[in-house]
């Protein structure tokens, strides 16, 4: 394993020709209603075209180590800004091209910082479509426009942990600290089955009750206890985040057609479970 061993032609199952021996990825940057694109270099497929920051996966690396990598490499911007909150790949078999989508809090002035970059933007998101394309950036834009806001999470801690018989009832608080530990670590390897995307990292909120409440936050899983009856929290907390993508995991009837009617969306605690195994 050593850097730039991905760095080779390869054809994929349906018979195109991509740079990338491991598949590639590149990175899409969000702020303020703003995407950063690259000006891809003249002599580049596409040449003086707009698309993302990125290339060729080395062997050891994964979409948002690689994706993060190439962006360093090829613009002045600090990686280290962007939080990822998500990946949508295109698979053609064989190869596979990787866009990890993630927030960043400011929108720094960013320059070209190698040959393979003419020039650097900060694009409006509703005029992305006006600028001169690289034409699989334009491709899978209108897919990957359904994804720049981070989803949250809201998480019905007693309905989840009542979901399975671990002999919760008989330590609530220890309970509900083993959920936040596995959703912390789930934050950290992402989750596989929250559309639109291939792989989504989401804001959590563990909304606590009763005899639960009193644990700790990470820096993963934020901790709301609910001062009386959980639903209405859970309730309360979806209606505030109006302009997040939301979804809400209980099992309460009532509860998920009250969720629905702010807005969120909804899923059952064997959703999660499955992705916690």
């Amino acid at each position: 394993m050593s850097r730039g061993d991905g760095d080779r032609i390869v054809r994929c199952a349906l018979g195109h020709v991509h740079w990338g021996r491991y598949g590639a990825a590149g990175l899409l940057p969000v702020h303020d209603g703003h995407v950063l694109l690259q000006q891809r270099a003249w002599w580049t497929p596409g040449g003086n075209t707009w698309g993302l920051f990125g290339g060729a996966r080395d062997s050891h690396e994964d979409a948002i180590t690689a994706a993060l990598r190439e962006t360093a490499e090829e613009s002045t911007l600090d990686p280290t800004l962007v939080r990822p909150h998500g990946v949508l790949r295109e698979d053609h078999g064989r190869w596979a091209y990787d866009t990890v989508i993630g927030t960043i809090d400011a929108r720094p002035e960013v320059h070209a910082a190698s040959s393979e970059t003419r020039a650097a933007a900060w694009v409006p998101i509703d005029q992305v479509t006006d600028w001169t394309l690289f034409a699989p950036f334009a491709a899978s834009w209108p897919r990957l426009r359904e994804c720049l806001r981070r989803p949250l999470l809201i998480i019905d801690c007693a309905n989840v942990m009542g979901s399975r018989p671990d002999g919760w009832w008989r330590d609530r608080n220890g309970a509900a600290a083993r959920l936040r530990d596995n959703l912390t670590a789930l934050a950290t390897t992402g989750l596989t089955a929250l559309a639109p995307f291939d792989l989504a990292y989401p804001r959590m909120i563990l909304v606590v009750e009763g005899q639960a409440r009193g644990i700790a936050p990470t820096e993963h899983v934020e901790i709301v206890d609910a001062p009386r009856d959980g639903d209405d929290t859970i309730v309360e907390t979806a209606a505030a985040h109006r302009t997040e993508p939301r979804l809400v995991v209980t099992a309460d009837r009532e509860l998920r057609e009250r969720c629905v009617e702010v807005g969120a969306e909804v899923a059952g605690p064997g959703w999660l479970l499955a992705q916690l195994t």
